[in-house]
């Protein structure tokens, strides 16, 4: 592949970043009027859809984040193996693809339903559980390794940037456990059973996840760091 078409993946995978950071920031924004009391109801709500709506685009890129880092991976192995063989041979990179197609799939589903189909959110979480596990043990191999996978321009950064990626999928889940109470205090808001107490689960849920958010921006920003800059990588 040339290099003009390496330079569109690269630009791929920085708008990915951009978009995941921006739709985070905006999810951020509104949250804060769904929180306010001096509201009414219907205000309310509606800043929930917009704060709903724009929480589908970090979703989205926080998938595709993971198969466009393997195609640029594969553009530039730089003699990567696996069990002996090219790590990066193209029929693994369309099968990276077709799994994040699936797990896109099941993201999108899952917000659209909002959990209507327990089955999907189920689907949703293992396969981020999974790719945690999986991506901890490949980023502490790389950090640690002389020449992991027999690469040998020191690609620390790349195992510092997955680690941050690994971080990011965490701290989502991390968010989704946080935000449990707030669907049920949300729904009595609307139904007119607005209390003290229902104001404090709704705050209490929303700002008991800000540790998270900060913990993704903070991943995001310096996984591009590494991304751009490779520290230590011998190229």
């Amino acid at each position: 592949m040339g290099a003009h078409a390496h330079g569109w993946w690269i630009l791929l995978h920085l708008v990915l970043f951009v978009f995941w950071l921006g739709g985070d920031l905006g999810v951020f924004y509104s949250s804060r009027y769904v929180l306010r009391p001096d509201l009414a109801p219907a205000a309310r709500a509606t800043a929930l859809n917009v704060m709903s709506g724009l929480d589908l685009g970090p979703k989205i890129c926080l998938v595709l984040f993971l198969p466009s880092g393997v195609t640029l991976m594969a553009l530039e192995p730089h003699g990567a193996e696996l069990f002996g063989a090219p790590a990066f041979g193209w029929w693994r990179v369309l099968l990276v693809w077709l799994f994040a197609a699936a797990w896109l799939a099941a993201t999108i589903a899952d917000h659209r339903t909002h959990g209507r189909f327990p089955w999907v959110r189920r689907a949703d979480w293992t396969v981020r559980v999974g790719l945690i596990a999986a991506l901890a043990a490949t980023a502490a191999y790389t950090l640690l390794a002389d020449r992991p996978f027999g690469v040998t321009t020191d690609p620390r950064w790349l195992g510092g940037k997955v680690a941050l990626y690994t971080a990011a999928i965490a701290c989502g889940l991390g968010i989704r456990l946080t935000l449990r109470p707030f669907g049920p205090a949300f729904a009595a808001l609307m139904g007119g059973g607005a209390t003290a107490a229902t104001e404090r689960t709704l705050r209490r849920a929303v700002d008991g996840c800000l540790p998270y958010v900060f913990g993704i921006w903070a991943s995001v920003l310096a996984a591009a760091a590494l991304g751009v800059l490779k520290p230590g990588a011998d190229l």
